[in-house]
This record gives structure tokens, C-alpha cells and sequence, in this order.
């Protein structure tokens, strides 16, 4: 299902499916259907506007971003502070060593602050190698070095390293809690994940106190064009649809309650 759906997502991307719609107007213009190349063609043109020059998939992420709120108060108790990975660049760190993070780097130093607010708090870390080649380590593994150079005792933390899907955040995670005897979590991941990840949580009977971070927009964004910023824009509109197929392909699999969970 892992290597499904990282397929899936390559050829259903808004670019990539911007050039197969191109393919297809070609393939349909060079055996004579005229009619299917110019109906191909618009739709091709129409999507690429709507992504690199409107404010479209801005929108659309905001509206994940702004459907959990972060709680006002700290929680009165916290046991364990889970954090789902995909904030280390692990390639480059196996290529160059370091420690070098990527947009969603908020969801470790939002983690940190709350490991200090409650030091006998747990540290579960969900997030092992989900790339293609499996070669890497996940941000399980990377996390260690991360909290250790800010005086967070290794003990403290729980490795997960064995997810790469959000599924599998979830259901590792369950399993983890279970066998630690754990409860009063807060769940740490971007905003617009949440969610999906909420949902997934909810659907396995796992009570979380939602704490997003990594907000990439301001929440005040309206629909229409932008000619400012084509390459965020491209870039935004991938993240929310990727983050909306993942809402509707987990609810009709079952995996969460309902669409778009809160």
C-alpha cells in the first residue's frame, strides 16, 4: 500500500498531471480527434493556471490549516508528547551529516518547548524512512541527536521508526502507548495535517490533545488570482491537494470516522 500510494501521488500531483493531460491532448491530436486534443489541452492550460497563478491551493490549505485550533492554555497534565515525522531532510543528512530540517521543522521545536514545560513528560517520536529505497534514517532515529543537544535525557524519548504512512503513525503509536502505559498526549504535526491525523487517532480510540504547528498561511486568505509568487503557489496547491486526496482516500477506506474530521 506504502509504494501504491507514493505512485499514485507522482502521476496524481497537480504538475504531473498537468503534463498527462498534455500527453493525451497530443496522442488524441496526432490520430485525428481534434475535439478530445483542444478539450485535453484547455483542461491542461485551466489546471496550471489554477496552480501557479491564483491563490486557489492557498485556499484550500487554508482551510485544513484553520479546521483544529491550537489549544489557548497549556494542558493541566501531559504525559507524553507525540511528535509525527517528516522534519529531518535524512538524505542529505546521510550524504552530509548535520542536522538539516525542511518547512515542517516547527513540529520538533514546538515538541521542544513542550518537553521543558513538562520534563517528566514522554517523548514518542513516530516517523521512520519513507522513502523509495528505504535507506535512510527516519526522524525517529534523527530525533535522538536533536533533543539530546538541548539537554533532553535519551530516556525520555520513544522511538517509532517503523512508520511511512500516517496510517502507520497511528497505529505504531497506539501500540506504543499501550505497552508504556500512556495517556494525556499531546500530538504534535503541521496544521494542515491535522486533521487527517486527528481522524486516524479518533478512529483507533487514541485521545489526543491536537497541538498543530507549521502554518503556511495566514488565515485570512481569499480566492482569487496572484501573479507574485507562481513557484509557492505551485507548491502550496500540491501540499493541500495531496493532504485532501489522503482526507477522502482515509474515510472511504474506513480508516477515520468522517471526511473532514475536527
Amino acid at each position: 500500500m506504502f509504494l501504491v500510494s507514493k505512485v499514485f501521488w507522482l502521476l496524481a500531483q497537480p504538475l504531473s498531471l498537468i503534463f498527462l493531460l498534455l500527453i493525451l491532448s497530443y496522442v488524441f491530436g496526432g490520430v485525428g480527434f481534434q475535439r478530445l486534443r483542444g478539450f485535453f489541452s484547455g483542461l491542461a492550460a485551466t489546471l496550471l493556471f489554477l496552480t501557479l497563478f491564483t491563490s486557489c491551493g492557498a485556499v484550500m490549505l487554508q482551510v485544513l490549516e484553520n479546521r483544529i485550533a491550537r489549544p489557548a492554555n497549556l494542558p493541566a497534565n501531559l504525559s507524553c508528547i507525540i511528535i509525527l515525522g517528516g522534519a529531518f531532510e535524512n538524505e542529505v543528512i546521510a550524504a552530509r551529516g548535520g542536522m538539516e530540517f525542511n518547512q515542517a521543522a516547527d513540529r520538533f521545536v514546538e515538541g521542544l518547548k513542550l518537553a521543558q514545560a513538562y520534563p517528566a513528560a514522554k517523548i514518542l517520536v513516530s516517523g521512520g524512512d519513507g522513502s523509495f529505497s528505504g535507506k535512510y534514517e527516519g526522524d525517529a532515529e534523527t530525533s535522538i541527536a536533536f533533543f539530546s543537544t538541548f539537554g533532553i535525557a535519551p530516556d525520555r524519548i520513544i522511538r517509532e521508526d517503523q512508520s511511512r504512512t500516517t496510517f502507520e503513525n497511528a497505529d505504531n503509536t497506539k501500540e506504543l502507548l499501550e505497552s508504556y502505559g500512556l495517556s494525556d498526549c499531546a500530538l504534535i504535526t503541521s496544521a494542515f495535517h491535522m486533521p487527517r491525523s486527528v481522524g486516524l487517532f479518533r478512529k483507533l480510540g487514541i485521545p489526543v490533545t491536537p497541538w498543530p504547528v507549521d502554518y503556511r498561511t495566514s488565515g485570512q486568505l481569499s480566492l482569487g488570482p496572484d501573479f507574485s509568487q507562481p513557484s509557492l503557489n505551485a507548491q502550496l496547491t500540491t501540499t493541500a491537494m495531496r493532504e485532501w486526496t489522503g482526507l477522502i482516500a482515509y474515510y472511504i477506506s474506513g480508516r477515520t470516522h468522517v471526511l473532514f474530521p475536527q
